[in-house]
């Protein structure tokens, strides 16, 4: 066995970037997609992108070797695939640090511009979903998957760095966790016609009704009961009928479940790790960032104040009183008891305290079994974290861990088939507790984008799954 790692045999953008005086007048191979040509005979200029960094790569295509281009620039347009041999040169433009002369150039994949989807210019967010095979190859799209990366990156760095243990909770389940939404159901049936048909229990598969998961919550607490502290991050599945910019039926979730806990240790938790995955984002993606100020010009301040302050907290009956005095006008009227909508949360983040805020103490009625009830037998030990532009981002709560109590509770709203679960209080119950946070919200939240379709590869939505 080796010693030797893998290394590339192309330097990528980004490390050049990263380390101009190491290149700096070396012989080196790039590769990436033409971002633009432009042709001065007898000089060419290539603007080349790699996907490692929003910089481009400018590659200079000399007189003295134009003559062996020639038949290059006839296969060259923007998109195609190169590769390339050349010199990193200090440039003689005073706003450029430096050139890449070219020495030699593979047209790797030709790209025909009369049926290229991407254009020079016109491409709205809105018509590059018609092409999401594509849009990755735009500036705008390229930032914020990068950004994306780094948030999943700073997702386990910060767990891990926490002590929490990886877990890979069931895509396939018979369980709906705690009804938030309509379930996928799984069948193995194949319909020889149209016609609507029941599920057959006695050929599926797995001889009862299953579905995809719309949560982790559960089976994480299973384990976290045994690790302690455990984290899920995986795909999750709604099949509401929904339309709005917020909502997917096919996201990613990130669930922790920590024991031996209380309510205020979780709203810590979840403070810190949001400030720590955009710390990630302004330290690794500044340059991202700025390309997405020209969709909004206020991202990267916004974004520093929510690192640069307390999150506010406050109980949901305070929050009520401030939506019942405030003059503002909402669409669905306020009342302690109701479920607040999403101009209920967005106005008490972005225009009441212009914080993301972390409410608690919810009246029970609206909140999910499982759920820990005050002394006031009238609320339960949940926390939602508002964010400016979004509204809700995380949900979370202490869980009932007394046997009896939560017995109780499921009988009287008629849930069965969750035996297992109760055993998890029959047998060294412990106060626990956990959230959960979309991760496309995330990426919104980090990125400026106002649309999700926009900030997941392939989404899936009410009449579209398109590949």
């Amino acid at each position: 066995m080796t010693d030797k790692m893998f290394t590339r045999k192309r330097i990528l953008i980004k490390d050049i970037y990263q380390n101009v005086d190491k290149y700096m007048e070396t012989q080196f191979t790039v590769a990436g997609w033409i971002h633009n040509i432009r042709k001065q005979p007898p000089m060419a200029f290539i603007q080349m992108t790699d996907g490692s960094s929003s910089q481009q790569l400018q590659l200079v295509c000399s007189p003295e070797h134009s003559e062996q281009f020639q038949d290059v620039f006839d296969k060259a347009s923007k998109g195609a695939s190169i590769e390339v041999l050349g010199k990193l040169e200090k440039s003689i433009k005073e706003n450029q640090l430096f050139d890449f002369i070219v020495l030699q150039l593979t047209v790797l994949g030709e790209c025909n511009n009369t049926t290229y989807p991407i254009k020079k210019k016109g491409n709205t967010l809105e018509y590059l979903r018609q092409f999401e095979h594509m849009r990755i190859r735009t500036p705008i799209i390229e930032s914020v998957m990068r950004i994306r990366n780094t948030l999943a990156k700073a997702t386990h760095d910060f767990f891990q760095s926490h002590q929490f243990k990886y877990v890979h909770t069931p895509v396939l389940t018979t369980n709906d966790c705690e009804g938030a939404g309509e379930c996928f159901t799984v069948t193995t049936q194949y319909p020889t016609d149209e016609k609507p048909k029941a599920m057959y229990r006695k050929n599926e598969l797995f001889k009862k009704p299953a579905f995809l998961t719309v949560s982790g919550q559960l089976h994480g607490e299973s384990y976290a009961c045994g690790l302690g502290d455990i984290y899920t991050f995986g795909p999750t599945f709604r099949a509401e009928n929904s339309n709005t910019t917020r909502h997917l039926c096919e996201f990613w979730m990130i669930e922790p479940e920590l024991c031996f806990t209380d309510l205020t240790q979780l709203m810590n938790l979840s403070e810190d790790y949001v400030k720590f995955c955009i710390n990630s984002v302004l330290k690794d993606n500044m340059i991202d960032l700025e390309t997405l100020t020209r969709l909004d010009k206020e991202l990267i301040e916004r974004l520093k104040l929510i690192v640069g302050n307390k999150f506010v907290r406050i109980p949901y009956s305070e929050a009520i009183d401030i939506l019942t005095k405030t003059e503002k006008v909402f669409e669905e009227p306020v009342s302690w008891g109701i479920d607040l909508a999403s101009e209920h949360e967005r106005y008490l983040a972005e225009e009441y305290f212009k914080l993301p805020t972390i409410l608690y103490d919810y009246p029970k009625d609206i909140k999910s079994f499982y759920m820990k009830v005050n002394s006031d037998e009238k609320t339960v030990q949940a926390m939602d974290m508002l964010v400016p532009g979004i509204g809700e981002l995380i949900g979370g709560s202490m869980r009932e861990d007394d046997y009896q109590k939560l017995d109780t509770i499921m009988k009287d709203k008629g849930i069965s088939g969750l035996e297992w679960y109760l055993d998890l209080r029959k047998y060294g119950s412990v106060p626990h507790g956990g959230f959960g946070l979309g991760f496309e919200r995330l990426v919104l939240l980090s990125t400026g984008i106002k649309n999700i379709r926009d900030v997941i590869p392939y989404p899936r939505y009410p009449k579209h799954c398109k590949y």
